[in-house]
């Protein structure tokens, strides 16, 4: 996943959390909404346990939860190298990211368990999964050698709270598999690690 922010002329990027592998941001753009940017490259699946995992996203859920609280505002945008799939526990468990794969859900701002409110997360990824568009089927490609293996994965995602939804431009997110002159993919179709990474980069676009 590669992240590039333009940031003008009289514009901030105040630091509101610094962590070895995350950063929450408030952006603050002349004349535009104010938000919070959330970027975080986590912790790996060779290295820790999808139990770890998501005991993990949890923490760093709530750390994104007191950013909210104190810039009074969830206008959020979670955007990284997650190293998971939409569909892990760390992704949609309630008290860590509950990110959802429909606007619909999302908007609904919340759900209840066991008595606590837990705001939701648009998860737009979901919609990138399979060869039914012109995208790669994944940002992440591992054949191992398991009985269960889902070989593509999306693990480079964007995720944004209801309070964005509108303004994020499903049409724009897309998994890019060149920058207009060389292919990130090797001859099988597969991330080449030797051009640029072994994850493809997402880009996307906000209307504030």
């Amino acid at each position: 996943m590669v992240l590039t922010t333009t940031i003008v002329c009289s514009a901030t990027l105040r630091p509101v959390l610094e962590t070895n592998r995350s950063t929450i941001r408030e952006l603050s753009l002349p004349g535009l909404t104010t938000i919070l940017l959330a970027v975080t490259h986590f912790q790996s699946k060779r290295n820790w346990s999808d139990d770890s995992q998501a005991i993990e996203m949890t923490l760093f859920s709530s750390e994104i939860l007191q950013a909210e609280k104190d810039a009074q505002h969830s206008r959020t945008v979670l955007v990284g190298d997650l190293n998971m799939n939409p569909f892990d526990v760390g992704l949609v468990s309630a008290a860590a990211l509950n990110a959802v794969m429909t606007r619909e859900i999302a908007l609904r701002g919340s759900r209840i368990v066991a008595g606590r409110s837990y705001p939701y997360f648009y998860n737009p990824m979901w919609g990138h999964f399979g060869d039914a568009d012109e995208n790669p089927p994944g940002t992440y490609y591992y054949d191992g050698s398991e009985h269960k293996t889902v070989f593509w994965n999306i693990f480079d995602q964007v995720l944004l709270r209801p309070e964005l939804v509108d303004v994020f431009q499903n049409e724009s997110l897309k998994i890019l598999s060149t920058d207009g002159t060389n292919s990130f993919l090797s001859n099988r179709g597969h991330p080449d690690r030797t051009v640029a990474s072994d994850h493809l980069p997402i880009i996307f676009k906000l209307n504030l």
